[in-house]
């Protein structure tokens, strides 16, 4: 069945994606509407005081234990559905075994510490869109054991997730005693990525907590297929105690088929190589503050240009005089973005403000781009710093090694050798102490919201405490590494088509259209029409034939007509047409032809009545398409090979010519050429559908119109495409 893919928002729209793979229950009950409505019930009742107390009690202890379960399952799903692009990941201890909560608190806090120390080095110089990888313990609840929980808004940038994805993945390959599971606002995205290998019982209604991270596997606890199944499987989704207890047991039977494995495991494939990938490194002409902050603090980049990129005019009015970040102190340096950040600041134009004192080089400049990104990043840093008082950030500023957990913390980055041999006091030293201890204050010894502190603060923080010399930066312009080259944001359709071909799953690129052009062959079209048409379709979509390469359609004809030769009787000999004329309508009235036998007398007579009503039906819709021109917008083989010959047949009166016979492939595809033809090269319907079947049609390089420099351009497809249709 064709299930839904992800799709994704476009920036800033702010609307709510809401999957399939997601599931509502309906309306929360809260317990206020639960008291005021006993109260109601009981108080028309007549009750007394004490009956109040133990009827009231007792029934509204059946209702919450009944509603338990669809609140808690309503509470996550409406949680989800709020927070926009933020994945959820958890991760569980078994066996689950009964423990004290105070030292399975502990036991679970030291799996923090263990985790974030062993993935330091690829989380510590990471550059998240929003918001970093977390964990905190979260104590047992409704049903749910205490297990460590970690939230992260990735934002625009899907990478982040996908890297999320991997980090997770891989904390169950280090610690095989931990079990993972992970979600965003979509629901079961796991799922949603391998949509086209999932087996045909696994729907939204009944995946909840089915799919796991175990070993570095992953997992989907199944469903049982016939009443005599593992009695450990459930058609109910689980919950999260029975599926621990099923994983821990029975870990071989739950592994995910290796196609549904590949579909997730290509999406991660690459890390932690890919970080690398991922970056971009640009020079920009911006104020020495915000080239020494990010100097201390690379992340910081991200805040800045994501306040840039969602401003608003009252934002501005902090930038039309600089107070923190002057123009007058610009220098070139090096800043390294992800290149979700770096696409957001160069896409956008914006003009500053005359009296901001920012003045942009003329276009042709060599270093335009520099000044350009120089400027946009010092609005946003500016803006960021507008947002808050100077001395606001004092009374939130936590000592990182006053905490318990820093020693502990320190000695297992040294362990794992996250210094590199480096010299203890050096410069590169202190700059790795320092993303150490930056690292640590958000996502091990995190703070409550309540006392965080905002970006803006810790820059202004950083300008108060971070000395630095205009004149040494400025020595530096004439050391700068190179920048990366940004051709990677413009895509040819080429390009374009092989990434879409790659995300399909598809290994080897295909061959260009051009060289298969010569030989194409249209029957592939009607083919792959008939395939999808003989396929099974339900209210939740149509079943998409595979690629002949990947599973060749086959259709037993013989078997398919002997069912209904069973019901209908023998065959009637085959016609020439595929209109039904009138002894045909005589083979469908005949007591031969249908087994009334095993009918009742008036099933009999209900029977023969359809088909007189049928016939009857027939009949005047050939009258009155006898005298209209309909029959003549369907192609006839009589005019194919009339065309052929190049000869002109004079069509006979409508009323006493037999009609011909019309070629339904010929017309078939003929009609999907136009509707192809129609899209002038964009998206569409005729393309979707046969894209969806395999089948990629040539543009057509027939009727090319020179341009003025003599060079000929494709065009596309144009009605009637003859040349086409003698290939068919």
């Amino acid at each position: 069945m064709l299930r839904p893919k992800r799709g994704g928002d476009a920036a800033g729209s702010g609307a709510e994606r809401v999957s399939d793979f997601q599931s509502c229950l309906g309306p929360q009950v809260p317990d206020r509407h639960l008291d005021r409505n006993w109260g109601q019930a009981l108080a028309a009742a007549g009750c007394s005081r004490q009956a109040h107390a133990v009827r009231g009690g007792r029934r509204r202890k059946r209702v919450e234990e009944t509603l338990e379960p669809f609140q808690r399952r309503m509470e996550e799903n409406m949680k989800l559905a709020t927070v926009e692009d933020t994945v959820e990941y958890r991760l569980f201890l078994i066996p689950d075994e009964p423990r004290d909560p105070e030292k399975h608190k502990e036991i679970l806090q030291k799996y923090i510490e263990r985790i974030m120390t062993q993935f330091a080095p690829m989380l510590v110089p990471y550059i998240w869109q929003n918001q970093p990888f977390n964990l905190k313990y979260k104590p047992g609840k409704g049903g749910v054991p205490a297990h460590l929980f970690g939230a992260t808004k990735f934002g625009d940038n899907i990478e982040d997730e996908w890297f999320i994805v991997y980090i997770v993945k891989q904390i169950t390959k280090e610690f095989p005693e931990l079990v993972a599971r992970i979600e965003d606002n979509d629901g079961e995205f796991l799922l949603i990525e391998a949509a086209d290998f999932l087996p045909k019982w696994l729907d939204p209604d009944n995946s909840a907590n089915r799919v796991f991270f175990y070993h570095g596997e992953l997992c989907i606890i199944p469903a049982p297929r016939k009443p005599g199944a593992a009695s450990w499987s459930s058609t109910t989704p689980p919950t999260i105690p029975q599926a621990l207890n099923i994983i821990s047991t029975h870990s071989e039977e739950i592994l995910a088929s290796e196609s549904v494995r590949a579909a997730v495991n290509r999406r991660i494939r690459g890390y932690p190589e890919k970080i690398q990938a991922s970056l971009h490194r640009a020079h920009c002409f911006l104020p020495a503050g915000i080239a020494a902050v990010l100097k201390q603090r690379p992340r910081l980049v991200a805040a800045g240009v994501q306040t840039f990129y969602l401003r608003d005019p009252i934002d501005l009015r902090a930038c039309r005089v600089f107070k923190t970040f002057l123009p007058e102190t610009r220098i070139m340096t090096s800043v390294t973005f992800t290149k979700c950040l770096y696409a957001q600041l160069t896409q956008q134009r914006f003009v500053p403000d005359r009296r901001s004192g920012y003045q942009l080089p003329p276009p042709s400049h060599p270093q335009y781009r520099a000044h350009e990104l120089g400027m946009k990043l010092a609005h946003g840093f500016e803006i960021l710093c507008s947002r808050c008082s100077p001395h606001s950030s004092d009374s939130k500023k936590s000592h990182v090694t006053a905490s318990p957990l820093w020693a502990g913390f320190l000695d297992s980055l040294k362990k794992n050798d996250y210094f590199k041999g480096l010299i203890e006091g050096s410069v590169q030293y202190q700059e790795r102490l320092e993303m150490a201890k930056n690292y640590f204050q958000l996502s091990v010894n995190r703070p409550e919201s309540s006392f965080a502190i905002s970006p803006g603060e810790e820059i202004l923080t950083l300008l108060q405490t971070l000395p630095f010399d205009i004149e040494e930066l400025k020595k530096e312009e004439a050391n700068l590494p190179p920048e990366d080259d940004d051709q990677w944001l413009d895509l040819s359709p080429d390009q374009l088509d092989q990434l879409l071909q790659e995300a399909a799953g598809k290994k080897e690129p295909e061959p260009p259209i051009s060289k298969k052009e010569e030989n194409y062959d249209l029957t592939q079209v009607s083919e792959s029409m008939k395939a999808f048409i003989s396929k099974v379709s339900t209210h939740k979509g149509a079943e998409l034939p595979r690629e002949p390469s990947e599973a060749p359609i086959t259709f037993d004809a013989d078997s398919f007509l002997n069912y209904f030769d069973k019901i209908l009787g023998p065959r009637p000999p085959e016609s020439d047409s595929d209109d039904l004329d009138e002894d045909d309508f005589e083979c469908l009235d005949s007591d031969e032809e249908l087994d009334f036998e095993t009918q009742e007398p008036g099933e009999e007579a209900s029977v023969k009545g359809a088909l007189n009503d049928l016939k009857s039906y027939m009949a005047q819709m050939d009258q009155e398409l006898a005298h209209t021109s309909i029959g003549k917008s369907f192609t006839t083989r009589k005019q194919m090979e009339s065309t052929r010959k190049n000869s002109d047949e004079e069509d006979n009166g409508a009323g006493g010519s037999v009609m011909t016979p019309v070629d339904v492939d010929l017309n078939l595809v003929s009609n999907i050429l136009e509707s192809y033809s129609s899209q002038d090269g964009l998206a569409g319907p005729a393309s979707n559908l046969l894209q969806s079947m395999g089948v990629r049609l040539p543009e057509d390089t027939d009727h090319r119109p020179a341009s003025r420099s003599g060079s000929e351009v494709a065009m596309p497809l144009h009605p009637p495409t003859p040349l086409l249709l003698r290939r068919l």
